[in-house]
């Protein structure tokens, strides 16, 4: 039996959302408190972190219809399909450098480097991104097949961003460094 006695002062929408579920899960205030409590303890760092950041982006992201949540294993199945190169239909891959363009003008007006561009396709779940040197990163890919994929994209949709890219492709993995218009053309 709980020792400790908390008065709190609930506001509306507190004793609302508290009434509502006492009422779906037949549990007294004091335990649902004592449960929410708990929970935020184990989630402090989350709910404090920039992480909850990443989860607004989620919700704003799913909201709005233009991204779905996509299980890897039917993305992997779906890429499979056009594993080997011979097999790349011409029209499939112009989908794709459309679909890059497109975010090359979104991306111009909302990026300024490739770390903001990489980080955002980290955010996406389409790779990992570990900083090597000032402008340079490894990219890690989930698969070998998402990793052509992607790295056709990125190409194409960093296209109106003000630097150019190198990249060197290993089997799952790149290395992409940002370089300096004036870098790159001399």
């Amino acid at each position: 039996m709980p020792s400790d006695r908390v008065t709190v002062s609930l506001d509306e929408d507190a004793k609302s959302t508290l009434e509502g579920l006492t009422d779906r899960t037949d549990e007294s205030r004091s335990e649902l408190i004592r449960k929410a409590i708990a929970f935020y303890a184990a989630n402090f760092d989350s709910a404090n972190a920039s992480d909850s950041d990443h989860l607004q982006t989620y919700y704003e992201m799913l909201s709005t219809g233009e991204h779905v949540l996509l299980d890897i294993d039917l993305l992997h199945a779906l890429l499979s399909q056009v594993d080997d190169p011979e097999d790349r239909d011409d029209e499939f891959l112009d989908t794709i450098d459309q679909v890059a363009q497109y975010h090359a003008k979104e991306y111009a007006e909302r990026f300024d480097s490739l770390e903001d561009v990489l980080d955002w396709l980290s955010l996406c779940g389409f790779l990992t991104v570990r900083r090597a040197e000032k402008g340079s990163f490894h990219v890690v890919f989930p698969s070998e097949s998402l990793r052509w994929f992607m790295v056709r994209f990125i190409r194409g949709s960093v296209a109106d961003l003000p630097f150019e890219i190198e990249i060197e492709e290993s089997v799952s993995k790149a290395l992409l460094t940002e370089r300096d218009d004036e870098t790159s053309s001399g």
